[in-house]
């Protein structure tokens, strides 16, 4: 079984997200999990937001990336742009991708819908990949 990690800033909106459509699309094919530069909490626009795709991210939390190891992951993505910042070791895996999503936070909440389905769309494109 693949294990993913989703890395952003504050691991509380992007991340959270690709974290819950990750578990919710790869179900039994993935180990998924979320981290940030820095731990926060998970943003309640992107509970919001997922729930309004029957995704429910009150069970996640946040977490600080020195948390985890980054030989347990076959793909680390970065969903800010912050992978210039990530240690070596991350970035070295396997798959390691850096998607430049925006950064929906204190943004409309049309603006956390847009980010929810761009999200979407590239952890599908990811979860072909890596169970191909």
């Amino acid at each position: 079984m693949k294990k993913i990690m989703f890395v952003c800033r504050r691991n509380s909106c992007r991340s959270q997200m690709a974290e819950g459509w990750a578990k919710h699309l790869g179900s039994g094919d993935v180990i998924v999990h979320s981290s940030g530069l820095e731990a926060s909490r998970v943003h309640p626009g992107a509970i919001a937001t997922m729930v309004e795709v029957g995704i429910d991210l009150t069970s996640q939390t946040s977490n600080a990336l020195a948390e985890f190891n980054p030989e347990d992951y076959d793909a680390v993505i970065s969903l800010c742009g912050c992978g210039v910042n990530l240690p070596t070791a991350w970035v070295t895996r396997p798959i390691f991708e850096d998607w430049h999503i925006q950064d929906p936070d204190g943004q409309p909440p049309e603006i956390f819908r847009n980010v929810r389905d761009e999200v979407q769309g590239q952890v599908n494109r990811l979860l072909k990949k890596l169970t191909s």
